[in-house]
């Protein structure tokens, strides 16, 4: 029990791992206030619980895994505001492609040449307006499943969606992203 209490330092948080987490959180929230109060949450959900810490892992990757829980928690509380109720617009409104979602249907990924260039700043931004610029569900869907890498039944759960549901969601968002970046970075 000594030696738990010698890895754990609560008064060293915020200089070891702020940074750290608020750039783990804003990467999957993309709003700064919000990344702010999520990690403020993982903090005093540390304190409050800092006694169970066992030292099976780091400092750090324990307040990580409070805040992927508070992260799972915020979608989950907007997606309870919105109704459970299944996302049924279709992407495709009309003609022989309404409704489709299938997965061989999804987008394939961008030449080698897009591949590279997505790490540039310009890139990046324009794919993240793009995502912001998705329907709500969709942008959270998709952050949760391609960014976050999340497990599909994990998502599931806590959004209270079908597996079915989410791949619908997803397939819609690549759609659209895909429509959007050809728009506004590869036709220009």
């Amino acid at each position: 029990m000594a030696d738990q209490q010698n890895t754990i330092n609560t008064n060293k948080w915020i200089d070891n791992y702020a940074d750290y987490l608020f750039n783990y959180a804003i990467s999957r929230v993309n709003d700064s206030n919000l990344a702010k109060d999520l990690v403020q949450e993982t903090f005093f959900a540390g304190l409050k619980s800092a006694k169970n810490f066992q030292g099976k892992s780091t400092e750090r990757t324990w307040l990580v895994s409070i805040l992927k829980r508070k992260i799972i928690d915020y979608y989950r509380k907007i997606n309870s505001k919105k109704g459970k109720a299944e996302v049924r617009m279709n992407f495709y409104e009309s003609g022989e492609n309404e409704g489709d979602w299938l997965e061989e249907r999804v987008p394939q990924s961008w030449d080698n040449a897009s591949e590279k260039s997505i790490e540039t700043e310009e890139l990046r931004n324009q794919l993240e307006i793009c995502i912001d610029n998705l329907p709500e569900k969709y942008a959270m869907v998709f952050r949760l499943k391609t960014i976050q890498e999340f497990e599909t039944e994990e998502i599931c759960k806590e959004l209270d969606i079908t597996a079915s549901n989410l791949w619908v969601i997803i397939h819609r968002a690549r759609t659209q992203l895909r429509k959007c970046m050809e728009d506004n970075w590869f036709n220009n």
